[in-house]
């Protein structure tokens, strides 16, 4: 099997070659891959479902022996596409203790670490302006007709 990445690739049902293209994927794509969603009230303030995580994001653990615990981010792997929490670790059986690596999938952000200046214009990128639903043509025809005539009658009025 090819090593080499296929930035032709668009998808495929087939776990080897979904496996395939998570692992041979350049760094700047595995970044991506560690979008995490975001909770509630960040989703309406930002209007955006998920962001890739960073090192200072406050996280909440939704799956897993450690559920519904928080930190804060203290090690993204590219490499691995997992992420490591402040005060989250396990002990090995000589006392030494471990981080214990979770998959992005597992957890959601509470608080965004915000000092980074791109993720910022990110962030504005996406307005609730930009949300505003257009009407169908028909429908902003006969809005325009009503308009008209009501500010016809407004100026008879006068």
């Amino acid at each position: 099997m090819k090593q080499k990445f296929s930035t032709k690739w668009i998808g495929s049902r087939q776990p080897r070659k979904q496996r395939k293209y998570r692992a041979n994927a350049p760094l700047h794509l595995r970044h991506k891959f560690l979008s995490v969603n975001l909770a509630k009230d960040l989703r309406t303030k930002y209007s955006k479902r998920n962001i890739p995580i960073v090192k200072g994001d406050k996280v909440k653990i939704m799956k897993g022996e450690f559920k519904s615990k928080t930190g804060k981010i203290s090690i993204v792997s590219n490499y691995k596409l997992k992420v490591a929490i402040e005060g989250i670790q396990k002990t090995k059986k000589d006392g030494t203790k471990v981080n214990v690596y979770f998959d992005p999938s597992n957890i959601q952000i509470q608080e965004l670490n915000l000092e980074d200046q791109k993720r910022l214009q990110i962030l504005q990128r996406k307005t609730p302006e930009k949300k505003i639903k257009k009407l169908p043509k028909t429908e902003t025809k006969l809005k325009d007709k009503a308009d008209s005539e009501s500010k016809t009658s407004e100026g008879d009025k006068k």
